[in-house]
């Protein structure tokens, strides 16, 4: 089967990926030791399913013993808007790009699976697809692959696209020879270091997810920590700062698929209207979106924190309202939001 690997790769922008790689699953023996000193400091806050998989996640070939080889893709979604000058809207609430459209993980995994249908048909090989829902090192294993590298924020960047893209594995067990892994070209730059409103990063290269904003909009369960609270500013769901300031994005690559962009719907939204959303009408506004998975509560939760920093006395009500909201986080953001209204 010669030219095979080449093959697979034009399949894979064929079917709308950006870029793509190869490596072995065994090409990332640095993750274990990384993703233990990143356990042991607690920097994984309350995603205890990181520590619970981590032989999985540490380790790519013990997932699946009979992969021989990892095709990494790489699918960008680039913003067509400066993502930042929502940040100047107090009453508007700030989405991040990668969740102002269609859920990525549907988008992105029927891509990856047209792909390994297509290697299964061509060779008969055994494949597993996975985008962001298994313990898998993606961003080690597509730097391992030459896509990129790690850059200091931790998210892979490309001197091809820059870096806003979703990534998505295809494992095999076709024996291919793997691409030279990519080197890091972020030299003295500490755009990303330095504008990270919480200051979640201790050190270049090692992020603490208990103080950065995409963690605590998202992941983080029940009240999120006063100190933390008025750096968030008017992020309701993640952050993109650190991502939409590096300068990679000179090269950013347009997304080929605008059903990941979205209407626009998401991306200036008014407090006021997503504070008086009820559980329904928050689970019909949000189908088929990413921002779905964490429920109305823990949603409501991060646009009063919004409404507490806005210094719009026009949203007092809106707080007002929600003072005595059955969801502890709920009720607790509101009285603080009102609090902060009114001594503002």
């Amino acid at each position: 089967m010669s030219g095979l690997k080449e093959r697979i790769l034009a399949q894979a922008v064929a079917e709308g990926f950006t870029s793509a790689g190869v490596c072995q699953p065994d090409a990332v023996p640095q993750v274990p030791e990384r993703l233990a000193a990143f356990l042991e400091a607690g920097y994984h806050g309350q995603m205890s399913w990181m520590a619970e998989r981590v032989h999985w996640r540490g380790s790519p070939a013990v997932l699946w013993p009979d992969a021989r080889s990892v095709v990494m893709l790489a699918e960008s979604y680039t913003p067509e808007h400066d993502p930042l000058a929502v940040l100047d809207m107090p009453d508007r609430g700030a989405v991040s790009v990668y969740a102002q459209g269609r859920d990525y993980h549907d988008v992105v995994k029927k891509r990856l699976k047209r792909l390994a249908r297509w290697m299964v048909a061509e060779t008969g090989c055994e494949v597993k697809v996975f985008v962001d829902t298994a313990p898998v090192p993606e961003k080690a294993l597509a730097a391992a692959a030459g896509l990129g590298w790690q850059g200091k924020h931790t998210n892979l960047v490309s001197r091809d696209w820059g870096n806003w893209a979703f990534l998505g594995a295809v494992f095999t067990t076709l024996e291919l020879v793997p691409d030279p892994a990519e080197e890091d070209h972020c030299g003295s730059c500490r755009a990303c270091l330095d504008i990270c409103p919480t200051d979640a990063f201790p050190a270049p290269y090692r992020l603490d997810a208990r103080r950065c904003i995409s963690y605590l909009t998202i992941e983080h369960k029940g009240p999120v920590p006063e100190d933390l609270r008025a750096a968030m500013g008017n992020r309701i769901y993640g952050c993109d700062d650190c991502l939409a300031v590096c300068p990679w994005n000179k090269f950013a690559v347009a997304a080929r698929d605008m059903r990941l962009l979205g209407d626009g719907g998401l991306r200036a939204p008014e407090l006021s209207d997503l504070a008086a959303l009820s559980d329904a009408a928050f689970r019909q506004r949000f189908s088929g979106s990413a921002v779905k998975r964490i429920g109305r509560d823990r949603f409501v939760r991060n646009v009063l924190y919004a409404i507490g920093n806005s210094g719009e006395k026009a949203l007092l009500p809106a707080a007002q309202g929600l003072c005595d909201d059955p969801d502890r986080a709920v009720a607790d953001a509101a009285r603080w939001a009102v609090t902060q209204l009114n001594d503002g």
